[in-house]
């Protein structure tokens, strides 16, 4: 191998110092491009000389043989190449390199799609395409191309989830979608499995005008097909219909409503001078280290505020049991769940691709769109969540029946 990269870079200094300007060895025309061209047909040449049997300028007596070129462009990253493709006499001949019908190389879909999982539209991907490449692709080949990931997102959503899920959490974000001729709001629900390893996975998407108990169920029902039998805690906003969805497919669940929608919630309707001092004194509820001094924290800001806030606290009371769950858990599980930041994070990259695209044809649209942008997220999550081993090693001993 030494010696053949040794051979190879001797070929490349011979072939620079043969360039008078060395700076146009990436321009439009240089030797990269020319490089390119040539590697390519000399492969193409060698193909076809292994389909017949004999080289270029060789004999056969087989009654197959060469019948000169065709032409081709070739989508590069170098930009686009004139490609002459060597024929055969009954057109046997199907090349492996740059097969019959293909006009730009593999890869390209990738670029195409990273464009789009970013929120770029058609007509701008196709624009950055042509500055970068020098191609005119067109916005039909831009959303073939898009499209064909359909039938992905279908099995990604039907694929098989692991029985048990420490953790999920949930969370949604609003788009506009095109339907009958009109433009209306739909809630897209997206749920984040933690597994058993710390690792975060997105366990799938759906998409709704209105939510409910029986939407949810739809949902859990769903998840339980796939192979989910246990979800140890569910971490949600409160969203109408999920309390009564878990009970009823996961009874065993302990469900945490997320305490900083709670805290949104609560200075909803706080007047500006006093939600400072509101806040400060709304503290202690859910930053105490046990539920007892929790309830008495919530007495303390009741008797101070009822008064003239007194929807906060009965909030507060009537959400009580879904709130401080997490109390009774140490402080590395704490942060983990009591509160859906993990999803937020993941939906606030989603939103910069929703606020781009800003209206989506259909909710098949929706969905690629939102799965390509997951698919490009996911790539970094290689690390498990911090401090799983000894969350883990807490689940062991309380949910020990349920592994």
């Amino acid at each position: 191998m030494a010696e053949k990269n040794k051979e190879l870079d001797t070929a490349l200094d011979r072939l620079i110092r043969m360039e008078k300007d060395p700076s146009t060895i990436l321009s439009e025309g240089g030797l990269l491009k020319q490089l390119t061209k040539r590697l390519v047909e000399r492969a193409l040449n060698a193909e076809i000389d292994d389909h017949l049997g004999y080289s270029k300028y060789g004999r056969s007596d087989a009654d197959n043989s060469r019948n000169g070129n065709s032409s081709k462009q070739l989508i590069t990253d170098n930009g686009v190449i004139e490609l002459e493709i060597p024929r055969d006499r009954e057109s046997s001949f199907e090349p492996a390199l740059v097969k019959k019908r293909q006009n730009r190389i593999a890869g390209l879909d990738d670029k195409i799609l990273s464009l789009y999982a970013k929120g770029m539209s058609v007509s701008d991907i196709r624009l950055q395409l042509e500055e970068l490449y020098g191609a005119d692709i067109s916005e039909s080949l831009i959303s073939k191309i898009t499209d064909e990931v359909t039938q992905e997102v279908r099995e990604w959503q039907h694929r098989p989830l692991d029985a048990v899920y420490p953790i999920v959490l949930f969370d949604c974000l609003v788009v506009k979608v095109r339907q009958d001729k009109r433009i209306i709001n739909k809630a897209v629900y997206i749920a984040l499995g933690i597994d058993s390893s710390g690792m975060k996975d997105v366990l799938g998407l759906w998409i709704s005008e209105n939510e409910g108990s029986k939407f949810w169920l739809g949902v859990f029902t769903e998840l339980k097909n796939r192979g989910l039998q246990d979800i140890l805690i569910a971490c949600t906003d409160n969203l109408t219909g999920m309390k009564d969805a878990i009970i009823a497919t996961f009874p065993k669940t302990e469900h945490q409503l997320c305490i900083v929608h709670q805290i949104r919630t609560s200075l909803k309707y706080v007047s500006y001078k006093d939600r400072k001092e509101l806040a400060q004194d709304l503290k202690p509820v859910y930053t105490s280290s046990t539920e007892d001094k929790a309830i008495l924290a919530l007495e303390e800001f009741g008797k101070k505020w009822d008064g003239k806030y007194p929807q906060i606290s009965k909030s507060w009371y009537n959400n009580w049991p879904n709130l401080v769950i997490f109390l009774s858990y140490p402080e590395q599980i704490r942060k983990i769940i009591y509160t859906t930041n993990s999803i937020e994070s993941l939906n606030s990259q989603l939103r910069k691709v929703t606020k781009n695209k800003k209206i989506f044809p259909s909710d098949e649209a929706v969905f690629k769109a939102l799965y390509l942008t997951i698919r490009y997220i996911t790539r970094k999550w290689t690390m498990p969540i911090q401090n799983w081993n000894e969350t883990m090693a807490h689940f062991l001993i309380k949910f020990e029946d349920r592994f």
